[in-house]
């Protein structure tokens, strides 16, 4: 499983899973586009490269998912797959580069609300080895 959506009120709140961190951010992106619009049917018709810091974990899925929404309001690009990521660093100077693929927003159905904006609520990353898994709630 890549990620599960989680009961909440008012918001969209999911865990995204993977065998490492990397893949555990990967799917995060994935959920964020996925509360909008059915990510299976996106083409990967475009590739972006995506680069953030953080002085934590926290801080870094944060500015990473940023960055998504940020290609959203001003390139209306919809994410369909994470093709490369990596993580460096240590804490205190955190860094992520990745080279996604996905399209014109406007070619696609949405299926659900607009996410607006990450939030730090109930944000949790979890780098155990092999069984990763960070928790994300979007404002929509």
């Amino acid at each position: 499983m890549k990620y599960k959506y989680l009961p909440h009120t008012a918001d969209a709140k999911f865990r995204a899973f993977g065998e490492s961190l990397e893949e555990a951010f990967s799917n995060a992106a994935l959920a964020v586009f996925n509360v909008m619009v059915d990510t299976n049917n996106v083409k990967g018709q475009v590739t972006k490269k995506i680069d953030a810091e953080g002085t934590d974990l926290q801080s870094l899925l944060y500015n990473f998912l940023e960055k998504f929404l940020i290609l959203l309001d001003a390139e209306n690009f919809f994410l369909a797959e994470v093709k490369k990521i990596k993580i460096s660093g240590k804490e205190g100077s955190y860094k992520i580069a990745a080279e996604v693929l996905g399209d014109d927003a406007a070619k696609y159905e949405t299926i659900g609300p607009q996410v607006k904006a990450i939030t730090y609520n109930d944000m949790v990353v979890d780098n155990e080895k092999g069984n990763c898994f960070v928790q994300v709630v979007v404002d929509i």
